[in-house]
């Protein structure tokens, strides 16, 4: 079944050539965030008049809103072919959280509150929770996970690829404390609070369509096969897949097609 998804995949991509995408950078004004954020927008082609669903792009720690593209090139021939808004921010390392300690690290509400009302009035998107997705890569999944259990009334579809999915066993690493304002152990609580291990109870309630995925030899794998076990012991319906990989950029160009033929079959079930 997988390499059958694989061959799908690879022809959807061969096929649109024929198409004219459009790639976008715009810069969306916010007063939640330290300066304006600059977006990457890819936008199928199509007939004047037509709407599509959309699906956020997270990027990792240490990215920008040109990583996505740099990390799978085909991205909007896949756009054409399977008609949908990409939409890239800039994530600034910031975990995709309302910094306690930084006002100018609001970044949850600025995707939330700004973001989505921007993209929605200007690009031709559906603006239904059920035709909205998002989904990233490393920080950018545990982000996508974290935002969608939070904000289901935005986002009806969710994704992970190498996510940080648990921070917990990383205290030390990629600025985290320094976000949160406090260490582990100055406040277990705030960092149990803003992790997605902990929210097993909302992803529940959310009802979304879920994929997410690790490399086997990622060293995220560990906290991606935790989160796995707790949602099925909630009940929780998801695909989760555990294939041969790192985490690495190649790895990610090619998980993407798994997400976005996921989320269209979501889509088209609406």
């Amino acid at each position: 079944m997988k390499q059958l998804f694989s061959i799908i995949a690879l022809a959807i991509i061969g096929c649109a050539c024929a198409k004219a995408f459009s790639v976008d950078t715009v810069t969306v004004a916010t007063t939640r965030l330290e300066s304006p954020m600059k977006v990457t927008v890819i936008t199928p082609d199509g007939s004047q008049g037509q709407k599509y669903p959309s699906v956020y792009l997270l990027n990792g720690y240490g990215g920008d809103y040109r990583a996505w593209c740099r990390t799978q090139p085909r991205l909007g021939q896949l756009a054409d072919r399977l008609g949908m808004v990409l939409v890239m921010p800039d994530g600034r390392d910031s975990w995709y959280w309302d910094s306690p300690s930084n006002p100018k690290m609001q970044m949850e509400s600025f995707i939330v509150k700004d973001l989505v009302p921007y993209i929605d009035a200007n690009f031709p998107t559906m603006p239904e929770r059920g035709m909205r997705a998002v989904t990233g890569l490393s920080m950018g999944g545990h982000g996508a996970l974290y935002l969608a259990a939070r904000h289901p009334e935005v986002f009806g579809n969710a994704g992970s690829m190498s996510g940080g999915v648990d921070i917990r066993p990383f205290p030390k690493s990629w600025g985290m404390a320094k976000l949160l304002g406090k260490t582990l152990e100055e406040d277990p609580a705030l960092w149990d609070s803003h992790t997605v291990a902990t929210l097993i109870p909302q992803l529940k309630e959310a009802k979304l369509n879920i994929t997410f995925d690790c490399g086997k030899d990622d060293f995220f794998a560990k906290v991606n096969d935790k989160l796995h076990a707790d949602m099925l012991a909630a009940d929780i319906p998801h695909d989760y897949t555990v294939r041969p990989g790192n985490h690495s950029h190649k790895y990610w160009a090619n998980s993407i097609l798994y997400h976005l033929l996921f989320f269209n079959q979501a889509f088209r079930r609406k």
